[in-house]
């Protein structure tokens, strides 16, 4: 997902990075893309250098992450950042830390659609479940499963996710951890996989 600089276009729209470029893709979001059969005709061209890259899934309807026991847990969809967006300390909070995560984007007929990075950021100060209700950043792109060597058992967790129930284009699982932190007001952080990119954010004071 992306949107022109010059232009304040939250969601963005969908498009197919060819080096130096970006092709606009005729769909309305990502998940519309995938329920099409993942083919769309292009409708218009422009200079990466020029766009902004978007949170791939800015709504998704679910957000599932799995631990290192197979299982998992249901996470804040309404917390969804992208690259390069600013995250606000939590309210009495001066410090969070990173935490990288692979997340696969369900496609078409509850099948992974690609993948994706994932920043589920951390407030350790924070107790229980807020210590990570306040962010996920996810981005910069998303890559096939043909482009990105599965490296977790991904059918098994999908097929935990959709037992007993149906999984929606959008839906994020997601899998892995790697810490990295403490990070305060001004400092950026960078997570990188080099099949899918860089996921930056910068980390600010609450206003």
């Amino acid at each position: 997902m992306f949107s022109p600089r010059d232009r304040d276009l939250p969601r963005g729209w969908p498009g197919r990075i060819e080096g130096d470029r970006v092709v606009q893709l005729a769909a309305q979001t990502l998940q519309s893309f995938f329920t099409g059969g993942g083919s769309a005709r292009e409708h218009d061209e422009f200079a990466l250098e020029d766009v902004v890259l978007r949170a791939p899934v800015l709504h998704p309807p679910t957000v599932r992450i799995f631990g290192g026991d197979g299982d998992f847990s249901f996470a804040n969809s309404a917390a969804i950042y992208g690259p390069e967006d600013e995250i606000p300390l939590p309210a009495g909070v001066e410090q969070v830390e990173s935490d990288l995560r692979i997340a696969a984007v369900i496609g078409a007929e509850g099948a992974i659609g690609g993948f994706t990075l994932m920043n589920d950021w951390v407030a350790p100060d924070l107790p229980g479940a807020k210590a990570r209700d306040f962010a996920i950043s996810l981005g910069p792109a998303v890559v096939t499963p043909d482009e990105f060597p599965s490296r977790d058992d991904w059918l098994a967790l999908v097929e935990h996710a959709g037992r007993n129930t149906r999984l929606l284009p959008g839906d994020i699982l997601a899998a892995g951890s790697m810490r990295d932190g403490p990070f305060g007001p001004g400092d950026v952080v960078e997570l990188k996989l080099d099949e899918i990119g860089v996921l930056r954010n910068a980390v600010v004071a609450r206003r």
